[in-house]
């Protein structure tokens, strides 16, 4: 079955669409927030109002020195030309407070006024648990007092009024203590929820990224399995189909380029048997520019049979497959060498990468006469530096020597050799791997081949 005929029940078993999951975990979230609300009103006692004795009011205005209790506002006193408050506040009679604070300060009660908010004023019910709190704290539970907020202004011989009134704080109060602690207890119990039900929904999400990033390491990987949201299964569902197309037309368009250089063999075997009566000057050039075309063709048979394998992959040590190619090259007198070599873990075909960087090496004994190997790594990628002492290359041309049959004139010559797809098979292989392959020329002389490949987890 293939991957398009799989998809049709692969979607049924598909999970949820994200957006129902999405809206789930958004109708969840506010019954958690409205079940603990509800929690803490139905357990939590109701605030007691601030309240202040006539007492309290008359030793400010005596003494300039507030009772201060913790968790209360702290009365504060100062001086205005009227007692105005605003709309919110009622101006009421309240004779008996007033007559108390008069006989406490000296002053006639006309000159007194007390104004309340309209919102805030007690009922029965506020008013007979503050009479049972200042009984359990040992006052006169029969003692006068207002709530906050309010204001009391006492008209001074001079005509200013003197203006008391409750100077609210930063501080929560016992009650928004405890109401914090709750919903801080709320969000410590909803958090680890939310995490997991998060990470379920971007899971599938991560595996599609890992799929896309893997594709471009390793054509031939294999298909993304369809698992998560609708909308996930579809775009899944979508890149297996891309992948398949593309490994198609690589596929084609590959054995496509086999089959034009394999058939090319034919008419050059012709060529070269009807030479033989041609004139010896003009047939030896005729027959190494033949053999040359030939060696042309079996090199790019092999690098289409080599781009169209599919290789197992393993996870290797970068400087242990350096150190033994530098070990096999000095045995047979070149001039190749380790200079430092950290321990990098890469994950690659062993071959290919071998095939790499042996060509690295030998262009750098061909035309630097020396090879110096650095391995090490930087960020989330394994370096492999190799210096040659040749002349370098023209900025111009540093990218152009990766191009495929592509030979700068000093290099044409047949006592070098090549073909020119050294460096393109290097980038190839690179690129294949999730990497890159590069040429820098350096300050002091001399061109360093730079190789970057994805580290594998050790």
């Amino acid at each position: 079955m293939t991957t398009a005929e799989a998809q049709p029940s692969a979607r049924r078993r598909a999970a949820a669409p994200l957006f129902l999951q999405a809206l789930a975990l958004s109708v969840l979230s506010l019954l958690a927030a409205i079940a603990i609300n509800l929690l803490v009103i139905f357990n939590l006692p109701a605030p007691l109002p601030y309240f202040y004795r006539v007492s309290e009011i008359a030793q400010l205005i005596r003494t300039g020195k507030a009772a201060v209790e913790k968790d209360r506002p702290i009365l504060t006193a100062h001086y205005a030309d009227r007692p105005d408050k605003g709309a919110d506040f009622d101006r009421r009679d309240m004779p008996l407070h007033r007559k108390e604070l008069g006989d406490l300060i000296g002053v006639d009660p006309s000159r007194i006024a007390f104004l309340v908010e309209f919102s805030r004023y007690p009922d029965r019910r506020a008013i007979r648990l503050i009479r049972s709190q200042m009984a359990h704290d040992g006052r006169l539970a029969d003692d006068h007092f207002v709530i906050a907020p309010f204001s009391v202004s006492v008209q001074q011989p001079d005509g200013r009024w003197l203006i008391v009134e409750p100077k609210h704080t930063l501080q929560p109060s016992p009650w928004q203590r405890r109401l914090l602690l709750w919903l801080g207890l709320s969000l410590v119990a909803l958090i680890p929820l939310a995490y997991i039900f998060s990470r379920r929904l971007a899971a599938p999400i991560v595996a599609f990224a890992k799929a896309a990033e893997r594709l471009g390491r390793d054509p031939h990987a294999e298909p993304l399995a369809l698992r998560g949201p609708a909308e996930v299964g579809v775009a899944v569902s979508a890149f297996n189909e891309m992948q398949e197309r593309l490994s198609r037309y690589v596929g084609d368009r590959t054995a496509m380029v086999g089959a034009i250089a394999h058939d090319l063999r034919t008419p050059l075997t012709r060529i070269r048997f009807r030479l033989e009566e041609a004139p010896e000057p003009l047939r030896e050039k005729m027959v190494a520019d033949i053999a040359e075309m030939e060696a042309m063709i079996s090199g790019t048979l092999a690098f289409v049979r080599d781009a169209s394998k599919r290789a197992d992959r393993s996870k290797l040590e970068l400087s242990s497959l350096l150190e033994s190619l530098a070990d096999e090259m000095s045995e047979t007198g070149l001039d190749v060498s380790v200079a430092h070599a950290e321990r990098v873990v890469v994950e690659g075909d062993p071959i290919d990468l071998k095939r790499l960087f042996n060509n690295l090496l030998e262009n750098a004994i061909k035309f630097g006469g020396s090879a110096r190997v650095g391995v090490s790594a930087a960020g989330d990628a394994a370096v492999v530096e190799i210096d040659d002492k040749g002349p370098g290359i023209p900025e111009t041309e540093l990218e152009r020597v990766f191009e495929p049959f592509y030979r700068r004139e000093g290099s044409r010559s047949r006592d070098t050799g090549g073909i020119g797809l050294g460096l393109p098979v290097v980038r190839s292989i690179a690129r294949a791997h999730g990497g890159d392959a590069t040429l820098h020329n350096r300050p002091g002389g001399g061109l360093t081949a730079r190789v970057l490949l994805p580290l594998g987890a050790v």
